[in-house]
């Protein structure tokens, strides 16, 4: 395999990689920027590419349990919305009890249910396509990696763009003083947990139908805390936080490229790269840059 080949081969692979990472970390984004550190994010995902597998088994359309995968998520942030802010209760607790109740639930009904391998179909944009190096990466996917074209400037759109995100914003640097202003602080916040809920809900469900075809046990394998590492690596600004996405799934694509390649490392360190540079990022970018002000913070007002 020539040099150029084998660059285009890591490349497909690593954008495979990042496109369930750069789905939830949209939705990720727009939590944090809410002033929610969404950890439930692993739950949705993981739920999703369960739910997306099991109706499209139960349906015989990878499509429909793409769309399943998406409301699996959406419920996870309503969960969670509700238990953090109308019962008070820790959002950092809230998001470990759903991580863990997702992995145990899942991994018990894989044990006990057997589903049929389900994909979502290939598309190719004809002229782009053939661009050398970036062009199969990029324009030869399953149909809904496309999606990020149209999710990404929305989402950049609806928080630095719409009024909807200025009191987003605005809840996410100083609730009290959006109080005042009459913002419904709690409700903004979970607005963001739901556009959070569907987006991971759709990466999740991409990586089960589009990138596997089946589902296997805790399959996430803890996508969900480096999606929270991308949006501290980008910043909590959209395009550096999916460039922090694609960086984890390049280093991911290269795990599992070395080998083939005939390149001989420690199989323990390749596994855990990917995890290393999302904790090194966290420890590089946290003390460089400010983070939303009331980031974590509870709004503890009797109102909604």
């Amino acid at each position: 395999m020539s040099a150029l080949d084998s660059t285009t081969t890591i490349l497909a692979s690593g954008v495979r990689l990042t496109v369930p990472l750069a789905f939830a970390a949209c939705g990720e984004y727009v939590a944090e920027r809410a002033g929610t550190m969404n950890i439930s994010v692993e739950a949705m995902m993981l739920g999703a590419a369960f739910t997306s597998i099991a109706t499209a088994s139960a349906t015989g359309s990878p499509t429909v349990g793409l769309v399943a995968g998406v409301v699996t998520g959406l419920v996870v942030g309503f969960v969670h919305g509700n238990l953090s802010h109308r019962a008070q209760i820790n959002t950092f607790v809230v998001g470990l009890v759903l991580n863990a109740l997702v992995l145990g639930l899942t991994s018990y009904l894989i044990t006990t249910n057997q589903f049929a391998s389900h994909q979502v179909h290939m598309l190719s944009i004809p002229l782009l396509q053939d661009i050398p190096v970036i062009g199969k990466p990029l324009f030869s996917e399953r149909w809904p990696a496309f999606l990020l074209f149209a999710l990404v400037p929305l989402t950049w759109w609806l928080v630095e763009r719409s009024r909807w995100g200025l009191e987003l914003r605005a809840v996410g640097e100083n609730p009290q003083a959006a109080d005042v202003t009459g913002i419904k602080v709690n409700m903004r916040r979970r607005q963001a947990l739901l556009w959070c809920g569907a987006l991971a809900g759709l990466g999740g469900a991409y990586l089960a139908v589009g990138e596997v075809g089946s589902f296997n046990q805790n399959m996430t394998a803890g996508r969900g805390y480096i999606v929270i590492a991308a949006v501290i690596f980008g910043a909590w600004r959209l395009g550096r936080t999916l460039l922090g996405c694609l960086v984890f799934g390049l280093s991911d694509a290269m795990r599992l490229a070395l080998p083939a390649l005939g390149v001989t490392l420690n199989a323990q360190l390749l596994v855990a790269a990917p995890y290393l540079l999302a904790l090194l990022a966290m420890l590089l970018f946290t003390t460089q840059h400010r983070e939303p002000a009331a980031l974590g913070r509870p709004f503890e007002r009797g109102s909604t």
